[in-house]
């Protein structure tokens, strides 16, 4: 029996592990509100195992993906143009999502209910004084810090504390230089951080085996604690995430795998479906970019000239997801507070929502702290950040997923537009 669930195709060993995963967390706390101790030390363990050997290997994979990437580039001309793309593409779809989230909230207005602003209907969560915990002392400087943060005092800090922007910049130098150096140099240190990369990859496949066991104990632990009951009050505005975002992954990219990459979207769906479901399960653009990677080279047939330069940046920078999310649950408030916005208003949410999503990414509590940003901005008051908590957890899962979604299709079609002909052929 196990044997022919080990030959079953990774992403529908997932896709089984995140249905059972439902089942058992609303059989123990999901129905009943109270969640089992011994079931929720088990889908904890698991869940932690998981993602903590995601986040173990993250690091060195980056590094070394980066740096050989770099090092196989053709100078500084390779490189601009490559980082020209990519930056281009990062901003034209973070745009279009934002404009996508705003079409979705102004269309349903999830903020009223009955003709009457939501916010005394909804009420306030609990959970608030935890938000303002992180958000505490938070300010625009945040969008300054960002260039800071690029260049690091200590490289090893930044890898130790997750801070992967700082680690990326660093990466990109180092291996950017290897080129400047001497033929015989060069190839030297090439090679050896090529095996440094294969050997990561190869550890990476040997983790994404337990996948489904992690899948499992993540998103069942969701379920058991927050079962299904805490974002009935607030269906409207979850239905109208879930289409925005619905929207950008299955109408606007597809599109743009068509017109830019000239690939079936079908293709691209089956050949990323393990980076989506474990972005989905673990809530993290950085603990998928191993799968999202292992995808692209194994099942895409992308480069790893491109894939190491565009997944990395677009794991830290490339938040299509967030910033719809940012866009539309700024806008909620506003409603529910019976705010009118005018089009200089709503121009600076999506302004912000841009902006943030770029960068706020590496703070905790990030999406939480880019709409608190957004609504200082606005002049509403923190507390309304209150209303939208209860869906927040699952609507982080989704919205990740979207995000890994961007990231691979990116590093499709800037290696269409590279000249690679062999992606996704089968």
């Amino acid at each position: 029996m196990v044997r022919r669930l080990l030959r079953i195709p990774l992403h529908w060993q997932i896709a089984l592990a995140l249905a059972a995963s439902v089942a058992a967390g609303l059989a123990t706390g999901g129905i009943s509100g109270e969640p089992v101790g011994w079931a929720m030390h088990i889908y904890r363990m698991l869940g932690t195992i998981f993602l903590n050997a995601l986040k173990m290997i993250t690091v060195p994979l980056i590094v070394s993906a980066i740096m050989s990437g770099m090092a196989q580039l053709q100078g500084g001309r390779d490189f601009g143009r490559l980082g020209a793309k990519t930056l281009l593409y990062y901003l034209a779809t973070a745009t279009i999502a934002v404009l996508t989230g705003l079409m979705f909230v102004l269309w349903f207005h999830p903020g009223v209910i009955h003709g009457q602003p939501a916010k005394d209907i909804i009420g306030l969560s609990e959970n608030i004084a935890e938000v303002q915990q992180h958000v505490e002392g938070r300010s625009g400087q945040d969008i300054a810090d960002i260039l800071i943060r690029m260049v690091p005092t200590n490289v090893v800090q930044s890898a130790a504390e997750g801070d992967m922007l700082g680690l990326i910049v660093f990466s990109l130098l180092f291996g950017f230089f290897i080129t400047r150096l001497p033929q015989s140099s060069a190839a030297s240190l090439g090679t050896l951080i090529q095996a440094v990369f294969d050997v990561m990859m190869k550890l990476t496949d040997w983790i994404l085996r337990f996948a489904p066991l992690g899948v499992f104990g993540l998103v069942a632990k969701v379920v058991a604690t927050t079962g299904l009951d805490a974002w009935q009050p607030l269906a409207i505005f979850f239905s109208t995430v879930l289409l925005a975002l619905g929207t950008h992954m299955f109408v606007t990219m597809p599109l743009l795998l068509l017109i830019f990459a000239r690939v079936k979207p079908s293709r691209h769906y089956r050949a990323i479906a393990p980076a989506l479901l474990t972005a989905f399960s673990t809530s993290s653009s950085t603990a998928t970019v191993p799968v999202t990677m292992e995808c692209l080279d194994k099942r895409a047939g992308v480069s790893n000239r491109v894939s190491s330069f565009v997944i990395p940046l677009g794991a830290t920078v490339n938040m299509d997801g967030t910033a719809l999310y940012e866009c539309v649950a700024a806008i909620f408030i506003a409603q529910a507070y019976g705010l009118e916005l005018t089009f200089a208003t709503q121009f600076t949410v999506v302004a912000l929502a841009i902006l943030t999503s770029i960068g706020v990414a590496g703070i905790p509590a990030a999406s939480l702290v880019a709409i608190v940003l957004i609504l200082q901005n606005v002049g509403l008051p923190v507390e309304g950040l209150g209303l939208i908590l209860a869906t927040d957890r699952i609507l982080d899962m989704c919205r990740t997923a979207v995000n890994a979604f961007g990231d691979a299709t990116g590093a499709v079609i800037i290696a269409r537009s590279e000249g690679e002909t062999d992606i996704l052929t089968n």
